[in-house]
């Protein structure tokens, strides 16, 4: 029985726990006269085999982020640094002329300088660093970035692509310092350095007046930093260099989103990352619920709180440079545009009566005042057009006639005579400008040219009295018109308060507008119909000024209550997505996100003089990381099929260490790629770049992990094939980055992809084309806003 018999080895102390002190004598001393320092109990092992060490070691001397980086990476960082900084900012002066989206970006930057009020549909972050390079170095505003390839003219434009060009220098280093952070080797990061110095992508956005680069190497920054606070998180928290960590990974989230709404993804992948950090936490029956509460409270506030007070600072910013009228003023409501200079509005009459010379204003669609001009239509009646303005002006200008055959009820009447309008009256409007009535008949619009929707046009002449189709019955909408500080605003016409609609006497359709656009001949200004179904929102009216010569001057008047800075913010955000999601029409250089990771066609910036700026891939880097996501998803898999039939595969520590870092790349990858699938608006290849990045770490981490049994030597040599193929590769599709002179065959060569259309015939007789395409672009964008 005594050979059978084991005797039960008491528990290990819990973490933290300790041994006793050197003075205290345990019961096993005899036996064990030197304790083993570096014990791990069970619980430990898991946790030391999670962070790749090896089994019964616990890593000591863990370095600031856990980052334990020599001298020798010291210089070579230094020397990324240098080699990236030849690649990017080489012949960056030339082309001296407009490229691509600098028609967008540039212009944005002179409306900074000159402080005229913009929308667009990006937060304001990476335009105000190219503002601010623009105006240190002396710009005055004054170009107009109009067309792509005009030769730039008393434009520090040198100075404003090197900040996108310096962003994209620095990227280099964090991604190496990423890398190794993750507990990648040396070797794995050089690579990972190399070939985004090396990809033509991200070397022809960086060299351009965009905001891609800015928003590549905040999305670093922000994933550096939080690998370097899960390591202090792992090591000991709430240290000052805990602290660090956390509040630099906010920040860093804070500035991503606000260069571009992509960075919300960069929030989502730190996002579920921290779910999975809180989930451990809660499950573990050590950690009491007030240490919980502490993580959970820290995460909070340097994870939510911090990204927003800088997101919002960020367009207090915007808001405090941008206080003049401007060309997106037309965006935004009548209340936020009179926070403007050069908008604001004195103080209206509060009475609107028959003889009232009033404008009035669409609730809907930002607000336009309904207009007209002596222009014509081409088609239909050929009568004076009506169309919607987003500016004030003296065609906008209406005065009120009496169409009612019977006279007022005397409640409408004021102490002065005067006949207030009210539900049910019968009216004429007339075009003051002009003396034409606003007019209706059974025509369709030259736009909208459906059956349910007449045209609208200014008919008659000075002195002529109209016709019934002159005729207009005003109903007050009373849910919009309920108004704390008016109450009559129900009952009568009232300026800014009351809300109406105007109802065609002889059709019934109802005075309307919609987004659209007319033409040329309308210049391009909003069309307004008739319409018999008409949507409440975009037959809403109001009146925002009224002027009569038989009111009092000190008859109540009414002004906007301007919104303060959360109100302004938050219609902005409204606006910016709205006309995000308005972008959905084709270009000729879009593409689906089906078609980025196979590099299937890219987008022509530039050309000129037998030379070409064409944004493409390198395609071995390109390729490689597609290769590894695939690569991913099918050993994951088998991994998980291969645990559920009872393989012990992630009691292996190198295959938990890999999981765990390629997992977590994964997830960064499929966050910014995956949502582009269900997004309906226009999309180009540049908005896959900072899934890339995260491929290219990927395929870095997969590299490590095939490697880590080789020798050093061997995998140097590997390593070394990879980037020399990646520098082949970007060598040779050089001149489409730099826009320098290459030849026929050369370009031939090239063309690896039969949807990769760039050409050397193009380059000798479509310049012109190209500018137009581009051009149209730049149009068409503009086309989609008000002005």
């Amino acid at each position: 029985m005594s050979g059978n018999f084991r005797a039960r080895r008491p528990a290990s102390p819990p973490p933290g726990a300790g041994y006793p002190p050197p003075t205290a004598v345990p019961l096993t001393a005899a036996r064990f006269p030197h304790p083993r320092q570096d014990h791990l109990d069970a619980d430990a092992r898991r946790e030391a085999a999670s962070k790749g060490f090896a089994p019964g070691r616990l890593k000591s001397n863990i370095s600031s982020g856990g980052l334990s980086i020599t001298s020798g990476e010291v210089k070579l960082l230094i020397g990324l640094v240098l080699v990236a900084a030849a690649v990017r900012l080489y012949r960056i002066s030339r082309p001296n002329s407009v490229v691509f989206d600098e028609v967008h970006f540039g212009k944005f930057a002179s409306r900074y300088i000159k402080t005229q009020y913009f929308v667009d549909v990006h937060p304001p972050l990476a335009k105000l660093l190219i503002t601010l390079a623009a105006f240190l170095f002396g710009y005055d505003g004054h170009f107009d970035f109009k067309d792509i390839g005009k030769v730039y003219e008393n434009v520090p434009y040198v100075a404003m692509r090197m900040v996108p060009a310096l962003l994209g220098v620095a990227t280099v280093p964090l991604a190496y310092l990423t890398l190794r952070a993750l507990d990648c080797r040396a070797t794995t990061s050089l690579v990972a350095a190399l070939f985004i110095t090396f990809e033509n992508g991200l070397v022809t956005q960086s060299r351009h007046i965009l905001l891609d680069s800015p928003l590549i190497f905040f999305t670093s920054l922000s994933i550096f930093s939080w690998v370097g606070f899960c390591n202090e998180d792992k090591h000991k928290p709430f240290t000052d260099s805990w602290w660090t960590w956390l509040v630099l990974s906010g920040l860093s989230l804070g500035a991503v989103v606000s260069c571009k709404w992509v960075g919300l993804f960069t929030i989502a992948t730190v996002g579920f990352s921290t779910i999975y950090q809180l989930w451990v936490l809660i499950t573990d029956i050590r950690i009491p619920p007030k240490l919980f509460i502490r993580h959970f409270a820290a995460r909070a506030l340097c994870l939510i709180v911090i990204p927003v007070l800088f997101y919002m600072t960020m367009f207090q910013i915007h808001f405090l440079i941008l206080g003049s009228s401007g060309e997106g003023d037309g965006f935004m409501s009548s209340e936020f545009q009179h926070t403007l200079g050069g908008r604001g509005m004195e103080d209206t009459f509060a009475d609107v009566a028959l003889g009232s010379e009033v404008t009035f204003r669409h609730v809907n669609t930002q607000g336009g005042y309904l207009h007209s001009h002596p222009s014509v239509y081409p088609g239909g009646s050929k009568q004076q057009q009506i169309t919607l303005y987003p500016h004030r002006d003296h065609n906008n200008d209406w005065r009120i006639v009496n169409a009612t055959h019977i006279d007022p009820p005397v409640i409408s009447e004021s102490p002065n005579g005067l006949r207030y309008i009210t539900p049910g009256m019968r009216i004429k409007l007339r075009h003051i400008s002009t003396e034409k009535m606003l007019h209706s008949h059974d025509i369709r619009p030259p736009v909208s040219e459906v059956e349910f929707q007449n045209e609208v046009s200014a008919y008659g002449a000075p002195g002529f009295q109209g016709d019934a189709n002159d005729d207009w019955i005003l109903e007050i909408d009373e849910v919009a018109s309920r108004d704390r500080r008016d109450r009559e605003a129900v009952k009568r016409l009232r300026t800014l308060r009351t809300k109406f609609r105007l109802r065609h006497a002889l059709t019934g359709c109802y005075l309307f507008s919609h987004k659209v656009k007319l033409p040329e001949w309308g210049f391009e200004q909003q069309e307004v119909t008739c319409n018999k179904n008409a949507v409440r929102a975009n037959s809403l009216w109001f009146v925002e000024t009224a002027m009569h010569p038989d009111l009092p001057a000190d008859a109540p008047k009414v002004n906007y209550r301007l919104p303060g800075f959360f109100a302004k913010f938050l219609e902005l955000q409204q606006v910016m997505w709205t006309t995000n999601a308005g972008l959905t029409d084709r270009h000729l250089f879009d593409s689906r996100p089906d078609a980025w990771p196979r590099l299937r066609r890219g987008i022509n910036f530039w050309v000129k003089d037998h030379r070409q700026i064409y944004l493409i891939g390198n395609p071995m880097v390109w390729w490689l990381s597609t290769l590894a996501v695939v690569a991913y998803v099918g050993v994951r898999g088998l991994l998980i099929l291969r645990e559920k039939r009872g393989f012990k595969d992630f009691n292996n520590s190198t295959v938990v260490k890999y999981d765990g870092v390629c997992g977590f790349l994964f997830m960064g990858w499929a966050l910014h790629y995956g949502p582009f699938w269900i997004m309906g608006r226009q999309l180009f290849l540049h908005h896959y770049f900072p899934a890339l990045y995260f491929a290219i770490l990927l395929s870095c981490g997969i590299f490590d992990f095939v490697t880590s049994s080789l020798r050093p030597k061997i995998r140097l040599q590997i390593a070394a094939v990879l980037c020399i193929l990646a520098i082949w590769n970007f060598s040779k599709f050089s001149p489409l980055a730099y826009g320098t002179p290459w030849t026929k065959q050369s370009c031939e060569a090239a063309k690896w992809g039969k949807h990769w259309d760039f050409s050397f015939i193009a380059i000798q007789y479509r310049s012109s084309t190209t500018y137009t395409i581009q051009g149209h672009r730049s149009n068409h964008y503009k086309r989609s806003l008000p002005w």
